[in-house]
């Protein structure tokens, strides 16, 4: 595989789309000033919040998130990994979905996220994604302009099988856009990360939220 240069995007993403989203496209913009051809954002760049926020920003695909990535991809002329955002579905869940624009703006994939954030500590925390999210079914890797790239999110890095998988297909980047929590990213965040690279020999890319979202909601 020849070089490239990478960016992984960190936001601090809110309720507030338009914001996010004029975030987003400003550290895509300085990525591929830099050099970048491969740049990735994190999950769920263009709303974080509450589960009811999270739903009620959900977007059909295509849509208005998705078609400005696209169109950014194409001006910029590099390879975009639009993180994460909700996907409108025929239920009253979503779907947590990660898309890959080529240089010229097509879609080249998408990915919904497989394993789902269900976590119950009694006297502590108890949140479940299964509540307002459907999982995906279906792995995603795609040829790109800088090698085969395989698609996981957040949550995921916990399941090695998904990453071997991809290893055992080809993949040579393993993109894992992410909202990892304060507490566990603080633990086990860098450790899975590199795990999951060095076992499977592969590149591992996971552009992570970090920071206060509001309420309760901190990244790591």
């Amino acid at each position: 595989m020849s070089r490239h240069i990478v960016a992984a995007v960190q936001m601090t993403s809110t309720a507030n789309k338009a914001e996010n989203l004029a975030i987003a496209e400003r550290l895509v913009r300085r990525a591929s000033k830099r050099g970048a051809q491969l740049v990735a954002i994190p999950e769920l760049f263009n709303c974080l919040g509450e589960p009811e926020t999270i739903v009620a920003n959900a977007e059909p695909i295509p849509g208005p998130t998705s078609q400005l990535m696209g169109q950014l991809a194409a001006e910029l002329g590099i390879t975009l990994v639009a993180g994460s955002i909700g996907e409108q579905t025929e239920s009253k869940k979503i779907c947590n979905t990660s898309l890959i624009f080529g240089p010229d703006g097509s879609p080249l994939a998408k990915y919904q996220k497989v394993h789902l954030f269900d976590i119950d500590l009694p006297g502590r925390v108890t949140f479940r994604e299964s509540d307002f999210m459907t999982p995906g079914e279906v792995l995603a890797i795609t040829e790109t302009e800088v090698g085969q790239l395989a698609q996981a999110t957040c949550y995921d890095i916990r399941f090695p099988n998904l990453f071997q998988l991809y290893a055992d297909r080809g993949a040579e980047i393993i993109v894992t856009p992410s909202a990892f929590t304060l507490p566990t990213g603080r633990d086990h965040w860098e450790v899975l990360l590199r795990a999951r690279a060095i076992e499977n020999q592969v590149f591992i890319v996971a552009p992570n939220q970090f920071g206060k979202h509001g309420g309760e909601l901190n990244s790591y």
